[in-house]
C-alpha cells in the first residue's frame, strides 16, 4: 500500500465509458493513477479525475515518432504546440489539480516549457535508457526543488538478460539507475 502505482492504459474514451474505465482502474483493480489520452476532451478525462485520491497522468508529449505528427504542430493563431494547448487547457477542467503529464525522455529541449506551464505538477518521464532517452539531459532541464519528476527506465531494466540472472541484472540495471539520479540530485544541490 505505501508503493504509488501507475496503470499504463492510455485510455480516453467517451464520457460514460471512460466512467467504467476509471471504476475499473481505481476501484476494482485499486491503481493510483493511470495513463490517459486527452484527444477526446474533458469529457472523456474528468471521468477519472472524480475519483478522492486518484490521479491522471495526461499524455502531453511523448517520445515515439508519430509524435510529430500531432503533438508538435502549431495552433493556428498562436504560437503554441498542440500538446502545449492540452496542458494548458487541461489546467481548467474539474479536479485538474489530480491531473500529472507524461513527458516523453526524448523531449528535453520542451521539459523547461512543460514546467513553467505546470510548475506544480508532477512529471512523468518514460524513455530512459533504450528508448534513447538521457537522464542527465532530463536532470538538467526539468528537475527543481519541488523534485517532481518520476522516469522510468523499463526495457533497460526489464530486457537486462534473458538467462537464469534476470532478476541479478535488473536489479543492477535499476540500481545504476537509482545511483545516477541520486547524483544529478546532489549536484543540483537538492539532496
Amino acid at each position: 500500500p505505501e508503493i504509488f502505482t501507475i496503470a499504463d492504459a492510455k485510455r480516453g474514451d467517451i464520457g460514460n465509458t471512460s466512467n467504467m474505465y476509471a471504476k475499473a482502474f481505481f476501484e476494482n483493480l485499486e491503481f493510483d493513477s493511470v495513463t490517459i489520452s486527452p484527444y477526446m476532451g474533458k469529457d472523456s478525462v474528468e471521468p477519472f479525475l472524480s475519483f478522492e485520491n486518484k490521479y491522471v497522468f495526461l499524455l502531453a508529449l511523448t517520445s515515439n515518432l508519430g509524435s510529430e505528427d500531432f503533438q508538435l504542430k502549431e495552433i493556428s493563431n498562436t504560437s503554441n504546440k498542440l500538446y502545449e494547448d492540452v496542458i494548458l487547457t487541461s489546467k481548467n477542467w474539474k479536479n485538474s489539480e489530480n491531473i500529472m503529464y507524461v513527458v516523453g525522455a526524448k523531449n528535453v529541449k520542451e521539459i523547461n516549457r512543460i514546467r513553467k506551464l505546470v510548475p506544480n505538477s508532477y512529471l512523468l518521464i518514460p524513455g530512459v535508457g533504450v528508448q534513447g532517452g538521457s537522464l542527465k539531459d532530463i536532470c538538467q532541464n526539468g528537475l527543481d526543488s519541488g523534485l517532481k519528476l518520476l522516469v522510468n527506465s523499463s526495457r533497460s531494466i526489464i530486457y537486462s538478460s534473458n538467462d537464469q540472472d534476470y532478476a541479478e541484472k535488473a536489479m543492477i540495471a535499476a540500481s545504476e539507475l537509482q545511483e545516477e539520479m541520486k547524483k544529478h540530485m546532489i549536484d543540483k544541490g537538492l539532496i
